[in-house]
C-alpha cells in the first residue's frame, strides 16, 4: 500500500474512534441522571403526596434549583479557569492547581447542597413515605 492510502486508513480509523467515543458519551445514560430520575419519580409519582406536601416540595425544589444553578455556574467557571491555566502554563503549575482546588471546592459544595436538599425533601414526608424514600436513597448510593 502506498503512504497516501495508509494516511487515509489512519484518518478514517481516528474519525471512527472519535465518533464512537462521542456517541458513547452522549447516548449512554449517566448513573447520576438515572438516580436523580428514580428519586424524582419516587417523590412525585410513587409516594402519593398530599396537595400540602406537593406545595411544600415545590418551595424546596425552587430553592434548591436556584442554589444548584449558581454552583453549576461556579463549576463551569472553574473548569474554564483550569483550561486557561493549562493552555497558558502547559505544566502542572500553581495556577493549574488553584483552578483544580476551586473546582473541587465547588463540587464539594454542590454535593453538600444536594444532601441538604435530600433531607429537606424527607422532612415533608410522613413516616411510611420516609421509609420508602430512605430505601431509595440508600439503594442509589450503594449502586455506585
Amino acid at each position: 500500500m502506498r503512504l497516501e492510502h495508509w494516511i487515509i486508513v489512519a484518518f478514517v480509523a481516528l474519525c471512527a474512534g472519535m465518533t464512537g467515543v462521542f456517541l458513547a458519551g452522549n447516548w449512554s445514560p449517566a448513573p447520576e441522571v438515572q438516580r436523580a430520575s428514580g428519586l424524582h419519580d419516587l417523590i412525585h409519582k410513587d409516594l402519593e403526596l398530599s396537595d400540602a406536601q406537593e406545595q411544600r416540595l415545590e418551595v424546596v425544589e425552587r430553592k434548591f434549583a436556584a442554589r444548584k444553578k449558581a454552583l453549576e455556574a461556579r463549576l463551569r467557571a472553574a473548569n474554564l479557569a483550569l483550561a486557561d491555566a493549562i493552555e497558558t502554563d502547559k505544566a502542572n503549575s500553581p495556577a493549574v492547581q488553584a483552578a483544580i482546588d476551586d473546582f473541587h471546592e465547588a463540587m464539594g459544595e454542590l454535593q453538600k447542597l444536594t444532601i441538604e436538599h435530600v433531607f429537606e425533601m424527607r422532612e415533608i414526608l410522613d413516616e411510611e413515605q420516609a421509609k420508602a424514600f430512605d430505601k431509595e436513597i440508600v439503594r442509589a448510593l450503594k449502586e455506585q
